[in-house]
Protein backbone atom coordinates (compact mmCIF):
# COMPACT_ATOMS: atom_id res chain seq x y z
CA UNK A 1 0.00 0.00 0.00
CA UNK A 2 1.73 3.36 -1.24
CA UNK A 3 2.03 6.08 2.03
CA UNK A 4 0.71 9.68 1.72
CA UNK A 5 3.58 11.30 0.55
CA UNK A 6 3.63 9.04 -2.54
CA UNK A 7 0.14 9.62 -3.57
CA UNK A 8 0.49 13.38 -3.30
CA UNK A 9 3.44 13.16 -5.57
CA UNK A 10 1.78 10.81 -8.16
CA UNK A 11 -1.88 13.16 -7.73
CA UNK A 12 0.24 16.23 -7.11
CA UNK A 13 -1.69 17.52 -4.29
CA UNK A 14 0.63 20.23 -2.59
CA UNK A 15 0.41 20.63 1.44
CA UNK A 16 1.58 19.43 4.63
CA UNK A 17 -1.97 20.04 6.90
CA UNK A 18 -2.14 17.29 9.14
CA UNK A 19 -5.73 17.70 8.37
CA UNK A 20 -4.83 16.99 4.78
CA UNK A 21 -3.20 14.14 5.70
CA UNK A 22 -5.42 12.37 7.47
CA UNK A 23 -7.90 12.95 4.27
CA UNK A 24 -6.03 10.84 2.44
CA UNK A 25 -4.65 8.52 4.95
CA UNK A 26 -7.91 7.62 5.26
CA UNK A 27 -8.80 7.09 1.24
CA UNK A 28 -5.86 5.12 1.25
CA UNK A 29 -7.05 2.33 4.00
CA UNK A 30 -10.73 2.86 2.44
CA UNK A 31 -9.48 2.00 -1.06
CA UNK A 32 -9.21 -1.86 -1.41
CA UNK A 33 -12.87 -2.40 -0.26
CA UNK A 34 -16.06 -1.38 -1.85
CA UNK A 35 -17.69 0.87 1.34
CA UNK A 36 -19.56 3.94 -0.09
CA UNK A 37 -17.68 7.27 0.50
CA UNK A 38 -18.70 10.72 1.03
CA UNK A 39 -16.15 13.69 0.47
CA UNK A 40 -17.34 17.11 2.38
CA UNK A 41 -15.90 20.26 2.51
CA UNK A 42 -16.05 23.29 1.07
CA UNK A 43 -16.44 24.15 -2.08
CA UNK A 44 -13.11 24.54 -3.75
CA UNK A 45 -11.20 22.24 -1.39
CA UNK A 46 -10.11 19.68 -4.65
CA UNK A 47 -12.52 16.92 -3.69
CA UNK A 48 -12.38 15.85 -6.90
CA UNK A 49 -9.39 14.04 -5.96
CA UNK A 50 -10.45 11.88 -3.44
CA UNK A 51 -12.57 10.09 -5.67
CA UNK A 52 -9.54 9.24 -8.41
CA UNK A 53 -6.84 8.18 -5.39
CA UNK A 54 -9.42 5.84 -4.29
CA UNK A 55 -10.30 4.19 -7.98
CA UNK A 56 -6.90 3.83 -8.67
CA UNK A 57 -5.85 1.73 -5.31
CA UNK A 58 -8.89 -0.07 -5.18
CA UNK A 59 -9.82 -3.37 -7.25
CA UNK A 60 -11.81 -1.79 -9.67
CA UNK A 61 -8.97 0.44 -11.15
CA UNK A 62 -8.68 -1.41 -14.65
CA UNK A 63 -12.84 -0.81 -14.60
CA UNK A 64 -14.68 2.53 -15.83
CA UNK A 65 -14.44 5.61 -13.50
CA UNK A 66 -16.91 7.97 -14.43
CA UNK A 67 -17.52 11.71 -12.54
CA UNK A 68 -21.09 13.27 -12.86
CA UNK A 69 -21.91 16.26 -11.54
CA UNK A 70 -25.34 15.94 -10.15
CA UNK A 71 -25.74 19.68 -9.96
CA UNK A 72 -25.54 20.69 -13.41
CA UNK A 73 -27.94 18.27 -14.70
CA UNK A 74 -31.62 19.48 -15.50
CA UNK A 75 -34.28 17.99 -12.57
CA UNK A 76 -35.80 16.39 -15.63
CA UNK A 77 -33.24 14.46 -17.39
CA UNK A 78 -31.30 13.52 -14.52
CA UNK A 79 -32.86 10.01 -14.02
CA UNK A 80 -32.47 9.39 -17.65
CA UNK A 81 -28.46 10.55 -17.51
CA UNK A 82 -27.72 8.20 -14.31
CA UNK A 83 -29.97 4.94 -15.09
CA UNK A 84 -31.13 5.25 -18.92
CA UNK A 85 -34.45 5.18 -21.00
CA UNK A 86 -36.07 3.38 -22.84
CA UNK A 87 -37.13 4.40 -26.88
CA UNK A 88 -40.44 6.40 -26.57
CA UNK A 89 -40.45 6.68 -22.87
CA UNK A 90 -40.26 10.53 -22.80
CA UNK A 91 -40.67 13.04 -26.25
CA UNK A 92 -37.33 13.11 -27.57
CA UNK A 93 -36.42 9.98 -26.49
CA UNK A 94 -35.79 8.33 -30.12
CA UNK A 95 -33.71 5.49 -28.90
CA UNK A 96 -32.64 3.20 -26.11
CA UNK A 97 -29.84 4.93 -24.41
CA UNK A 98 -27.34 3.42 -21.16
CA UNK A 99 -27.22 5.66 -18.25
CA UNK A 100 -23.70 6.31 -16.31
CA UNK A 101 -24.58 3.09 -13.88
CA UNK A 102 -24.94 0.78 -16.47
CA UNK A 103 -21.95 1.85 -18.32
CA UNK A 104 -19.70 2.17 -15.23
CA UNK A 105 -20.58 -1.28 -14.70
CA UNK A 106 -17.40 -2.94 -12.91
CA UNK A 107 -15.83 0.34 -12.56
CA UNK A 108 -16.77 3.33 -9.71
CA UNK A 109 -19.35 6.19 -10.27
CA UNK A 110 -18.47 9.54 -8.73
CA UNK A 111 -21.49 11.87 -7.82
CA UNK A 112 -20.19 15.35 -7.19
CA UNK A 113 -22.40 17.51 -5.19
CA UNK A 114 -24.75 15.32 -4.81
CA UNK A 115 -27.06 17.13 -2.08
CA UNK A 116 -28.42 18.78 -5.53
CA UNK A 117 -29.75 15.24 -6.49
CA UNK A 118 -34.23 15.45 -6.50
CA UNK A 119 -35.86 13.38 -3.89
CA UNK A 120 -37.14 10.42 -6.50
CA UNK A 121 -33.79 10.15 -7.70
CA UNK A 122 -32.39 9.61 -4.52
CA UNK A 123 -35.23 6.51 -4.07
CA UNK A 124 -33.47 5.58 -6.96
CA UNK A 125 -30.25 5.56 -6.10
CA UNK A 126 -30.92 3.98 -3.03
CA UNK A 127 -32.26 1.26 -4.18
CA UNK A 128 -28.52 0.57 -6.17
CA UNK A 129 -26.41 1.33 -3.21
CA UNK A 130 -29.10 -1.47 -1.20
CA UNK A 131 -29.07 -4.25 -3.75
CA UNK A 132 -27.53 -2.90 -7.31
CA UNK A 133 -30.50 -2.98 -9.08
CA UNK A 134 -32.14 0.00 -11.09
CA UNK A 135 -34.88 0.67 -13.94
CA UNK A 136 -34.41 2.39 -16.85
CA UNK A 137 -36.92 5.52 -17.85
CA UNK A 138 -39.69 3.94 -19.41
CA UNK A 139 -38.77 0.55 -18.43
CA UNK A 140 -40.43 -2.55 -16.34
CA UNK A 141 -37.39 -4.68 -16.08
CA UNK A 142 -35.21 -4.84 -13.56
CA UNK A 143 -31.03 -4.54 -14.33
CA UNK A 144 -28.36 -4.93 -12.04
CA UNK A 145 -24.77 -3.22 -11.81
CA UNK A 146 -22.00 -3.95 -9.69
CA UNK A 147 -20.50 -0.57 -9.54
CA UNK A 148 -18.87 1.36 -6.55
CA UNK A 149 -20.38 4.26 -5.60
CA UNK A 150 -17.99 7.51 -3.87
CA UNK A 151 -20.06 11.09 -3.66
CA UNK A 152 -19.31 14.60 -2.75
CA UNK A 153 -20.99 17.54 -1.52
CA UNK A 154 -20.30 20.82 0.08
CA UNK A 155 -23.73 20.64 1.78
CA UNK A 156 -24.28 20.83 4.98
CA UNK A 157 -26.14 17.41 5.03
CA UNK A 158 -27.93 17.55 8.53
CA UNK A 159 -29.58 20.40 7.77
CA UNK A 160 -30.59 19.09 4.59
CA UNK A 161 -32.32 16.02 5.68
CA UNK A 162 -34.05 18.00 8.62
CA UNK A 163 -35.36 20.93 5.65
CA UNK A 164 -36.48 17.62 3.94
CA UNK A 165 -34.34 18.56 1.07
CA UNK A 166 -32.35 14.99 1.72
CA UNK A 167 -33.51 11.50 2.54
CA UNK A 168 -31.65 10.12 5.63
CA UNK A 169 -31.19 6.68 5.12
CA UNK A 170 -29.53 7.79 1.92
CA UNK A 171 -27.28 9.68 3.57
CA UNK A 172 -26.30 7.04 6.20
CA UNK A 173 -26.08 4.77 2.90
CA UNK A 174 -23.86 7.10 1.13
CA UNK A 175 -21.56 7.95 4.53
CA UNK A 176 -20.34 4.71 6.16
CA UNK A 177 -16.92 6.15 5.74
CA UNK A 178 -17.07 10.26 5.83
CA UNK A 179 -13.79 11.75 4.45
CA UNK A 180 -13.66 15.62 4.86
CA UNK A 181 -11.08 18.36 3.74
CA UNK A 182 -10.36 21.37 5.48
CA UNK A 183 -10.90 24.78 3.83
CA UNK A 184 -7.92 26.20 2.63
CA UNK A 185 -7.95 29.20 5.47
CA UNK A 186 -7.18 26.27 8.35
CA UNK A 187 -4.17 25.34 5.91
CA UNK A 188 -1.87 28.19 6.87
CA UNK A 189 1.36 26.64 5.94
CA UNK A 190 0.05 25.04 2.70
CA UNK A 191 -1.48 28.83 1.17
CA UNK A 192 2.35 30.29 -0.10
CA UNK A 193 3.51 26.60 -0.94
CA UNK A 194 0.13 26.63 -2.97
CA UNK A 195 0.39 29.86 -4.55
CA UNK A 196 4.19 28.97 -5.48
CA UNK A 197 3.56 26.62 -7.25
CA UNK A 198 0.48 27.61 -9.29
CA UNK A 199 2.58 31.16 -9.94
CA UNK A 200 5.70 28.27 -11.70
CA UNK A 201 3.15 26.57 -13.60
CA UNK A 202 1.49 29.45 -15.11
CA UNK A 203 5.05 30.84 -16.05
CA UNK A 204 5.76 27.81 -17.94
CA UNK A 205 2.55 27.90 -19.32
CA UNK A 206 2.63 31.52 -20.90
CA UNK A 207 6.16 31.46 -20.91
CA UNK A 208 7.02 34.34 -19.16
CA UNK A 209 9.23 34.67 -15.35
CA UNK A 210 7.59 33.16 -12.47
CA UNK A 211 5.82 36.15 -9.88
CA UNK A 212 7.07 36.51 -6.64
CA UNK A 213 5.40 37.69 -3.59
CA UNK A 214 7.02 40.22 -1.11
CA UNK A 215 7.20 39.71 2.39
CA UNK A 216 4.42 41.84 3.96
CA UNK A 217 2.21 40.19 0.42
CA UNK A 218 3.25 36.87 1.64
CA UNK A 219 2.11 37.47 4.94
CA UNK A 220 -1.14 39.07 3.96
CA UNK A 221 -2.11 35.95 1.52
CA UNK A 222 -1.64 33.79 4.61
CA UNK A 223 -4.53 35.69 6.71
CA UNK A 224 -6.74 36.03 3.85
CA UNK A 225 -10.06 34.06 4.26
CA UNK A 226 -9.98 32.58 0.90
CA UNK A 227 -14.27 31.89 0.92
CA UNK A 228 -13.12 30.46 -2.71
CA UNK A 229 -10.49 27.79 -1.26
CA UNK A 230 -7.84 26.64 -3.92
CA UNK A 231 -9.57 27.83 -6.97
CA UNK A 232 -9.74 30.99 -5.86
CA UNK A 233 -5.96 31.42 -4.82
CA UNK A 234 -5.43 29.37 -8.41
CA UNK A 235 -7.34 31.66 -10.16
CA UNK A 236 -5.84 35.43 -8.01
CA UNK A 237 -2.74 33.33 -9.24
CA UNK A 238 -3.31 33.07 -13.13
CA UNK A 239 -4.49 36.64 -12.62
CA UNK A 240 -1.62 38.33 -12.06
CA UNK A 241 1.02 35.91 -13.91
CA UNK A 242 -0.78 37.28 -16.95
CA UNK A 243 -1.42 40.67 -16.17
CA UNK A 244 1.60 42.67 -14.17
CA UNK A 245 4.73 42.93 -15.90
CA UNK A 246 6.16 43.94 -12.79
CA UNK A 247 6.89 40.06 -11.44
CA UNK A 248 7.42 41.42 -7.68
CA UNK A 249 4.11 41.76 -6.16
CA UNK A 250 3.50 44.01 -3.81
CA UNK A 251 0.82 44.16 -0.96
CA UNK A 252 -1.31 47.05 -3.13
CA UNK A 253 -1.31 45.19 -5.86
CA UNK A 254 -2.02 41.36 -4.47
CA UNK A 255 -5.25 43.57 -2.38
CA UNK A 256 -6.41 44.77 -6.00
CA UNK A 257 -6.99 41.40 -7.24
CA UNK A 258 -9.02 39.82 -3.72
CA UNK A 259 -12.18 40.62 -3.39
CA UNK A 260 -13.33 42.72 0.07
CA UNK A 261 -9.29 41.80 0.27
CA UNK A 262 -10.18 43.71 4.42
CA UNK A 263 -11.78 40.09 5.21
CA UNK A 264 -9.07 38.31 7.16
CA UNK A 265 -8.45 35.09 9.10
CA UNK A 266 -9.21 36.56 13.15
CA UNK A 267 -6.17 36.02 14.61
CA UNK A 268 -4.96 33.41 17.23
CA UNK A 269 -3.94 34.45 20.74
CA UNK A 270 -3.01 31.09 22.62
CA UNK A 271 -4.40 28.64 20.38
CA UNK A 272 -7.93 30.63 20.76
CA UNK A 273 -9.61 32.86 18.22
CA UNK A 274 -9.15 36.40 19.40
CA UNK A 275 -12.62 37.88 20.49
CA UNK A 276 -13.79 39.49 16.87
CA UNK A 277 -14.17 36.30 16.06
CA UNK A 278 -17.73 35.91 13.93
CA UNK A 279 -19.07 33.22 15.75
CA UNK A 280 -18.35 34.84 19.44
CA UNK A 281 -20.22 37.89 18.16
CA UNK A 282 -23.43 35.96 16.51
CA UNK A 283 -23.65 34.40 20.29
CA UNK A 284 -22.94 37.75 22.01
CA UNK A 285 -25.69 39.19 19.61
CA UNK A 286 -28.39 36.35 20.34
CA UNK A 287 -27.70 36.69 23.87
CA UNK A 288 -28.58 40.35 23.76
CA UNK A 289 -31.58 39.19 21.59
CA UNK A 290 -32.80 36.90 24.31
CA UNK A 291 -32.18 39.59 27.25
CA UNK A 292 -34.95 41.89 25.60
CA UNK A 293 -37.14 39.34 24.61
CA UNK A 294 -36.79 38.32 28.43
CA UNK A 295 -37.22 42.90 29.31
CA UNK A 296 -40.06 42.32 27.06
CA UNK A 297 -42.20 39.80 28.97
CA UNK A 298 -41.20 41.39 32.04
CA UNK A 299 -42.32 44.54 31.22
CA UNK A 300 -45.67 42.71 29.92
CA UNK A 301 -45.98 41.71 33.26
CA UNK A 302 -45.76 45.09 35.14
CA UNK A 303 -48.32 46.80 32.67
CA UNK A 304 -50.63 43.60 33.57
CA UNK A 305 -49.85 44.52 37.31
CA UNK A 306 -50.62 48.09 37.05
CA UNK A 307 -53.97 47.57 35.81
CA UNK A 308 -54.96 45.52 38.42
CA UNK A 309 -53.46 46.97 41.04
CA UNK A 310 -52.72 50.97 43.06
CA UNK A 311 -49.01 52.18 41.79
CA UNK A 312 -47.22 52.33 44.90
CA UNK A 313 -48.29 48.70 45.83
CA UNK A 314 -47.02 47.35 42.40
CA UNK A 315 -43.94 49.28 43.31
CA UNK A 316 -42.96 47.51 46.85
CA UNK A 317 -43.99 44.30 45.38
CA UNK A 318 -41.73 44.35 41.95
CA UNK A 319 -38.62 46.68 43.64
CA UNK A 320 -36.13 44.43 41.58
CA UNK A 321 -38.01 43.96 38.57
CA UNK A 322 -38.21 47.84 37.82
CA UNK A 323 -34.76 48.34 38.97
CA UNK A 324 -33.56 45.89 36.22
CA UNK A 325 -36.02 47.10 33.61
CA UNK A 326 -35.76 50.87 34.35
CA UNK A 327 -32.31 51.17 36.18
CA UNK A 328 -31.64 54.33 37.61
CA UNK A 329 -29.25 57.29 37.76
CA UNK A 330 -27.14 57.63 40.85
CA UNK A 331 -28.86 60.61 42.06
CA UNK A 332 -32.09 59.12 41.14
CA UNK A 333 -33.83 56.38 42.69
CA UNK A 334 -35.45 53.70 40.90
CA UNK A 335 -38.80 54.95 42.04
CA UNK A 336 -38.41 58.01 40.55
CA UNK A 337 -36.72 56.82 37.13
CA UNK A 338 -39.79 54.08 37.54
CA UNK A 339 -42.37 56.86 37.63
CA UNK A 340 -40.49 58.59 34.94
CA UNK A 341 -40.73 56.16 32.52
CA UNK A 342 -44.24 55.58 33.12
CA UNK A 343 -45.19 59.33 32.56
CA UNK A 344 -42.90 59.43 29.62
CA UNK A 345 -45.29 56.67 28.24
CA UNK A 346 -48.60 57.66 29.11
CA UNK A 347 -49.01 53.92 31.23
CA UNK A 348 -50.21 56.22 34.31
CA UNK A 349 -50.19 59.73 34.67
CA UNK A 350 -47.21 60.56 37.01
CA UNK A 351 -49.83 62.53 39.81
CA UNK A 352 -52.48 59.90 40.04
CA UNK A 353 -51.65 57.49 42.64
CA UNK A 354 -55.61 57.12 43.61
CA UNK A 355 -56.69 53.42 43.77
CA UNK A 356 -58.69 53.62 40.69
CA UNK A 357 -58.25 51.08 37.79
CA UNK A 358 -56.26 53.10 35.01
CA UNK A 359 -59.26 53.28 32.13
CA UNK A 360 -56.70 52.51 29.65
CA UNK A 361 -58.40 52.30 25.37
CA UNK A 362 -57.41 53.50 22.04
CA UNK A 363 -60.89 53.22 19.71
CA UNK A 364 -60.71 53.96 15.68
CA UNK A 365 -63.76 54.66 13.83
CA UNK A 366 -62.91 52.08 10.31
CA UNK A 367 -65.01 53.07 6.97
CA UNK A 368 -65.65 52.04 3.82
CA UNK A 369 -67.94 54.39 1.35
CA UNK A 370 -68.95 51.87 -0.93
CA UNK A 371 -69.81 49.37 1.95
CA UNK A 372 -72.26 50.23 4.62
CA UNK A 373 -71.36 47.70 7.22
CA UNK A 374 -69.03 50.51 9.01
CA UNK A 375 -67.67 48.86 11.78
CA UNK A 376 -65.70 50.51 14.81
CA UNK A 377 -62.05 48.76 16.10
CA UNK A 378 -61.08 49.20 20.14
CA UNK A 379 -58.15 48.43 21.22
CA UNK A 380 -58.44 47.65 24.93
CA UNK A 381 -56.39 46.06 27.71
CA UNK A 382 -58.86 46.73 30.47
CA UNK A 383 -60.26 43.78 32.66
CA UNK A 384 -64.29 44.57 31.68
CA UNK A 385 -64.96 44.71 27.94
CA UNK A 386 -66.35 48.22 26.79
CA UNK A 387 -69.61 48.40 25.37
CA UNK A 388 -68.81 49.34 21.48
CA UNK A 389 -71.84 51.82 20.70
CA UNK A 390 -71.52 53.61 23.67
CA UNK A 391 -67.29 54.12 22.93
CA UNK A 392 -68.78 54.94 19.36
CA UNK A 393 -71.34 57.40 20.74
CA UNK A 394 -68.89 59.24 23.26
CA UNK A 395 -66.05 59.08 20.43
CA UNK A 396 -68.41 60.88 17.69
CA UNK A 397 -69.82 63.57 20.67
CA UNK A 398 -66.26 64.71 21.47
CA UNK A 399 -65.18 64.92 17.92
CA UNK A 400 -68.45 67.62 17.36
CA UNK A 401 -67.53 69.53 20.50
CA UNK A 402 -64.08 69.96 19.41
CA UNK A 403 -65.02 71.11 15.96
CA UNK A 404 -68.03 73.06 16.99
CA UNK A 405 -70.48 71.17 15.30
CA UNK A 406 -68.73 70.95 11.87
CA UNK A 407 -69.61 67.95 10.93
CA UNK A 408 -66.79 67.22 7.88
CA UNK A 409 -64.26 68.93 10.22
CA UNK A 410 -65.43 66.14 12.96
CA UNK A 411 -65.84 63.27 9.88
CA UNK A 412 -62.03 64.24 9.14
CA UNK A 413 -61.02 63.97 12.76
CA UNK A 414 -62.54 60.76 13.33
CA UNK A 415 -60.73 59.04 9.77
CA UNK A 416 -64.52 58.92 8.21
CA UNK A 417 -66.62 60.34 5.50
CA UNK A 418 -69.14 63.14 6.04
CA UNK A 419 -71.87 60.61 4.63
CA UNK A 420 -70.98 58.05 7.25
CA UNK A 421 -71.01 60.70 10.04
CA UNK A 422 -74.13 61.79 9.36
CA UNK A 423 -75.74 58.53 8.98
CA UNK A 424 -74.72 57.93 12.65
CA UNK A 425 -75.87 60.94 14.18
CA UNK A 426 -79.07 60.33 13.03
CA UNK A 427 -78.63 56.57 14.34
CA UNK A 428 -77.68 57.73 17.85
CA UNK A 429 -79.93 60.92 17.95
CA UNK A 430 -76.97 63.23 18.31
Amino acid sequence: MENVQAIKQRFEIIGNDPKLNRAIQKAIQVAPTDISVLITGESGVGKESMPKIIHSLSHRKHGKYIAVNCGAIPEGTIDSELFGHEKGAFTGAVGTREGYFEEADGGTIFLDEVGELPLTTQVRLLRVLENGEFIKVGSSKVQKTDIRIIAATNVNMIEAIEKGKFREDLYYRLSTVEITLPPLRERGEDIHLLFRKFASDFAHKYKMPPIKLEADAANYLVRYRWDGNIRQLRNVAEQISVLETNRNISLAVLQSYLPNHDRQVPSIVNGKKAESDFSNEREILYKVLFDMKSDLTDLKKLTLELLKHDSSQVQETNQGLIQRIYGSKPSEPAEASFQKNITELSLLPASDHSNHTPNFHHATIADDEDDDNDYLLAETIEEEPLNLEEQEVELIRKALEKNKGKRKAAADELGISERTLYRKIKQYNL
